[in-house]
């Protein structure tokens, strides 16, 4: 029997990702992948595919499918209930699927997106040498809908080693977001206000980027810059003086100014913010930029806790 997954329904979004399409922005290509890249890693780790291995990204649960054949999968991101054939089975940890089990997830209580490994990967075919879905420009895979059929690639010659993975500990009702102050922190009259302000994420938020309320910042004047490179993280600031964090499917090039850049480890919890929660921003020196002076797993604090 076929090695596949069976998509029997979606909630509000369901996507294929990978680590996306690194080195086309010169042909304005983004890379996209995941949003929440440490997610989707863990999960792969957990059932021994390639750490960029092509996974199902779900937004806030509603995901059902069945395993067409005996299958090995694993569950990472946003702590979606999830069960098999009614039976509850954890996150951070391998699953085996018996062919036709069910596998649905639930809403999470906490955080947006959940992230399906298949030992294996998901095998749809690649555009421009990657399986993720680009939500801005629409290139790769579309999004999943209830009826698709979903290839999984040959097994791995390596078999899962691990039972279960630490559990990051959820975000606090506040997340601090670390980044690194400039290019164009003089196009904003104080640049502090962007560390003063507690802002609150928008519901017209989406995987290109942020939308924050809750203040504005004063531009120091009335020009513009000529349009330049987007990187991901990137903290611009439109005439209206809301800023936008950008995330997977930002632009290549953009012409507000770009006040901030949030620290790469740290836009995957970014990745995670759902509307209406509190974000914080805190400047750190240049260095934390680098994601290897990072560590992943506890970035995300609560000011209520006094984190």
């Amino acid at each position: 029997m076929n090695r596949a997954l069976e998509v029997l329904a979606v909630g509000p979004s369901a996507l294929v990702q990978d680590l996306g399409r690194p080195g086309r922005g010169g042909a304005g290509v983004g890379r996209s992948g995941a949003a929440d890249r440490a997610s989707l890693t863990l999960a792969n780790r957990l059932v021994a595919n390639d750490e960029g291995a092509a996974a199902v990204e779900v937004l806030l649960g509603g995901l059902a499918v069945r395993a067409a054949s005996l299958l090995t999968v694993a569950l990472a991101g946003a702590p979606a209930q999830a069960s098999v054939d009614g039976t509850p089975v954890g996150h951070h940890s391998v699953i085996t699927l018996r062919a036709g089990a069910v596998l649905r997830l639930a809403a999470p209580p906490t955080g947006l997106r959940t992230y399906l490994a298949v030992h294996g990967g998901i095998d749809v075919a690649p555009v421009l040498g990657s399986r993720s879905t680009d939500t801005l420009s629409g290139i790769g895979p579309p999004p999943l809908q209830a009826g698709d059929v979903l290839p999984i690639g040959p097994e791995p010659a390596e078999l899962p080693v691990i039972d279960v993975a630490p559990v990051r500990a959820p975000p606090g009702e506040t997340v601090v977001l670390r980044t690194v102050a400039g290019p164009r922190a003089e196009f904003v009259a104080d640049p502090t206000e962007l560390t003063r302000i507690t802002w609150t994420a928008s519901s017209r938020s989406d995987r290109i980027g942020i939308r924050l309320e809750g203040g504005r910042l004063r531009r120091s004047g009335d020009e513009e810059v000529p349009s330049e490179g987007m990187v991901r993280g990137a903290i611009q600031v439109p005439p209206g003086g809301e800023p936008v964090v950008f995330l997977a499917d930002h632009p290549v090039t953009g012409g507000y100014p770009v006040v901030a850049t949030v620290c790469d480890a740290d836009v995957d919890h970014a990745a995670q913010v759902r509307p209406g929660q509190s974000v914080r921003f805190v400047i750190v020196p240049a260095a934390w930029k680098d994601p290897s002076a990072t560590v992943r797993s506890n970035v995300s604090t609560s000011t209520a806790s006094g984190g």
